[in-house]
C-alpha cells in the first residue's frame, strides 16, 4: 500500500496550519479593533470559502495561480488550501479577541505597552484554547480537502495527490479494498483530532484557571 499521498496531506495540512497561524492572528487583532464601514463587508469576503462551493473557487484560483504558472504544483495546492482554510483559522480567533477582556488591554496600554507587545504578552497567552483548536480544525480540515486541491493541483503522484483524491481514484478503478484501507485510516485519523481537541482544551481551561 502506497503511504504517499497521507504524506503529500500531513505535509500539506502542516505548512497551511503554520501560515495560516502566523497570518490570522496579527490579522485577526486588527479587525478586533477595526471599526470602519467596511467590517461587514470584510469579514464577509473572508467567510466566502466556508460557503462558496470548492469547485468554483477551485476554479478561480486554477486560473489566478494558471497565470502564475503555480497550477498543478504543491506551491499552488498550498496556497489554496491558505485561502480555502482561512476562515476556520481566523473566524474562531477573531470571536476570542472581540471578546477579550477589554481592562487587560487598557492595563496593558496604560503602562505604555504597544499594541504588538499587548497582543504578544497579554492577548495570546489568554486565548491559547481557542489557537489550539482554531489550529487542529484547520489542519483537520485541510487534510480532508477534495475539490478545491483537485482543481487547482490534478493528481500527481507524489506532488498533488493527496488522501482524500487517492481515496476517489481507488473508487473510480473499483479498487474497493484500498480505497476502504484509505476511509479507515482517514476514520480514525479525524477521530484522533476531534478527541485531541476535546482533551487538551480541557486541560488547557484548568491550566488558565
Amino acid at each position: 500500500m502506497d503511504f504517499t499521498p497521507f504524506v503529500v496531506s500531513f505535509k500539506l495540512s502542516f505548512l497551511t496550519t503554520v501560515i495560516l497561524l502566523v497570518i490570522s492572528v496579527p490579522l485577526a487583532f486588527v479587525m478586533a479593533n477595526y471599526q470602519g464601514k467596511f467590517k461587514t463587508i470584510i469579514e464577509s469576503v473572508f467567510s466566502l470559502p466556508i460557503v462558496l462551493p470548492p469547485t468554483v473557487l477551485g476554479y478561480y484560483l486554477l486560473i489566478t495561480l494558471g497565470w502564475a504558472n503555480l497550477a498543478f504544483s504543491f506551491v499552488g495546492i498550498l496556497i489554496a488550501s491558505v485561502i480555502y482554510s482561512f476562515p476556520f483559522m481566523f473566524n474562531p480567533i477573531l470571536a476570542a479577541i472581540e471578546h477579550f477582556d477589554r481592562s487587560l488591554i487598557e492595563a496593558s496600554y496604560s503602562l505604555k505597552k504597544t499594541k504588538i507587545q499587548t497582543l504578544i504578552r497579554v492577548i495570546i497567552p489568554n486565548i491559547k484554547p481557542v489557537l489550539f483548536s482554531a489550529s487542529v480544525i484547520a489542519f483537520g480540515h485541510t487534510m480532508g480537502e477534495f475539490g478545491v486541491v483537485l482543481m487547482v493541483g490534478g493528481n500527481i503522484d507524489g506532488v498533488t495527490k493527496v488522501a482524500s483524491i487517492a481515496i476517489y481514484e481507488c473508487t473510480e478503478t473499483l479498487d474497493y479494498h484500498l480505497a476502504n484501507v484509505y476511509s479507515i485510516i482517514m476514520l480514525i485519523f479525524s477521530f484522533i483530532i476531534l478527541l485531541s481537541v476535546n482533551l487538551i482544551n480541557k486541560r488547557l481551561s484548568k491550566d488558565m484557571r
